[in-house]
């Protein structure tokens, strides 16, 4: 199967830009309040435990708005806590999954810092997502990262200043 790629965010809708009348669009209509959405990306990568930061092949774009993590874990994690962060910030987006079992495990912000970073990833570069553990050497599995790329800062069809 072949593949198509796109270089920015991928959105969908019929009416652009708002008309200011707060009326709404009519079925295949073009004018009205804008009704434009954002497509859910996801990336994924194999991952093993470590207790060293190990950098994935996941690079989340600026400006990206995280909807959700799982690990589908193969191997049960030896004991530990699965770290899931940035190159510097070992748990920019999770500290807390302990232990993870076979099977999917959800991962989630349990800091407000961690939910501002789901919020919007960075507004001025690319992040890569590295993955640590506290201890233990056996899990395997796979993180799969979910997100709205380039999502903030984008504005009735068009990116505010």
């Amino acid at each position: 199967m072949s593949s198509t790629i796109f270089t920015g965010p991928l959105l969908a809708g019929n009416v652009l830009n708002s008309d200011g009348t707060g009326n709404l669009a009519g079925v295949g209509g073009s004018s009205g309040t804008q009704n434009v959405g954002f497509a859910e990306m996801v990336q994924f990568a194999p991952i093993t435990q470590s207790t060293s930061s190990v950098a994935t092949t996941i690079v989340i774009p600026a400006n990206s708005l995280i909807t959700s993590m799982y690990v589908n874990v193969t191997t049960a994690w030896s004991g530990g806590n699965l770290q899931i962060g940035v190159a510097g910030t070992a748990t920019a987006f999770a500290n807390a999954v302990t232990a993870p079992g076979v099977g999917q495990n959800s991962v989630t912000p349990t800091t407000a810092t961690q939910v501002g970073v789901w919020n919007n990833v960075s507004s001025t570069q690319d992040q890569q997502v590295v993955v640590s553990s506290t201890a233990g050497t056996a899990g395997v599995g796979v993180l799969i990262v979910k997100y709205l790329q380039a999502a903030n800062g984008y504005t009735n069809g068009q990116y505010a200043a």
